[in-house]
């Protein structure tokens, strides 16, 4: 199998208001509108917000969605400033990355990390000779 691209689709309780904080709260750009739905660039992939999916769509979704920035700190103001509740504080994990969780209308977990200058995900692991 060969995937060219991929996404996370998302069907909500709430279409209208979960449009509204991805776009309006979380700042998410739009990459593509149809009718019933909105893609969102979000990095390197895309989160589409469908607003169709019949009683056939999960009730739940058991993942999370992590989402990169440049500045935790920053983010959690942006975020504050907006109303949006932080589920947890930023802290530094055994891992080595910095992370701070919120949650959507429908209770789907964000994960805001910032990758520290000194982590291995910002090293060249590269040798030279």
């Amino acid at each position: 199998m060969q995937v060219l691209s991929s996404r996370v689709i998302l069907r909500p309780a709430d279409y209208s208001r979960t449009l509204s904080f991805y776009r309006d709260l979380i700042g998410l750009a739009v990459a593509r509108e149809y009718p019933g739905g909105t893609v969102f660039f979000a990095g390197q992939g895309l989160i589409e917000i469908a607003g169709h999916g019949g009683s056939d769509a999960p009730s739940t979704f058991s993942g999370a969605i992590w989402l990169q920035v440049r500045d935790i700190a920053k983010a959690a103001s942006e975020l504050a400033a907006k109303g949006v509740t932080i589920d947890r504080e930023a802290v530094k994990e055994p891992w080595g990355l910095l992370e701070m969780w919120v949650s959507d209308p429908d209770g789907v977990k964000l994960v805001i990390v910032q990758v520290p200058d000194n982590h291995p995900l910002r090293r060249d692991s590269r040798t030279t000779g």
